[in-house]
């Protein structure tokens, strides 16, 4: 395993990303849509082994206030290696100056983050585009 990472989206192959988060499992975003959020993200990630890309992450920051992290994708048979956790250091640590740097997760993850240093908020709160499936799958509730 030669791992490398990566932190310009010059050279990716936005079908792979696609196809990484559908195996992550992150849903399925199409490779354009990809490109243009990662595109407009301020700081990224991309970890390869060899020349097959096997993660990434994302952080949308202003430069001083405020760093939102969110979209840590890793294939399955990379995760539980450290790497993930590696993936999230990198994005906190080009964050680093922000006053605040915030994490977007999947319902079930929190206990990860927590061991990297990430606290629950009590004030966040969303709109989503689908709100009846947020509320599903735990990302939001009416309390």
């Amino acid at each position: 395993m030669k791992i490398e990472f990566k932190y310009s989206d010059a050279d990716i192959d936005w079908n792979e990303m696609s196809n990484l988060y559908k195996k992550a499992p992150l849903g399925d975003k199409t490779a354009e849509d990809l490109k243009t959020v990662f595109s407009n993200s301020k700081y990224k990630c991309f970890l390869y082994d060899s020349v097959t890309l096997i993660g990434a992450g994302r952080a949308l920051a202003d430069g001083v206030d405020c760093s939102y992290i969110c979209d840590i994708a890793l294939l399955p048979e990379y995760q539980g290696k450290g790497l993930g956790v590696k993936i999230v250091l990198s994005l906190v640590e080009l964050s680093k100056g922000h006053k605040k740097i915030i994490l977007y997760s999947v319902p079930g993850s929190e206990g990860f983050y927590k061991k990297i240093g990430f606290k629950r908020m009590s004030t966040a709160m969303a709109i989503f585009d689908n709100q009846v499936r947020a509320m599903e799958v735990g990302l939001v509730n009416e309390t």
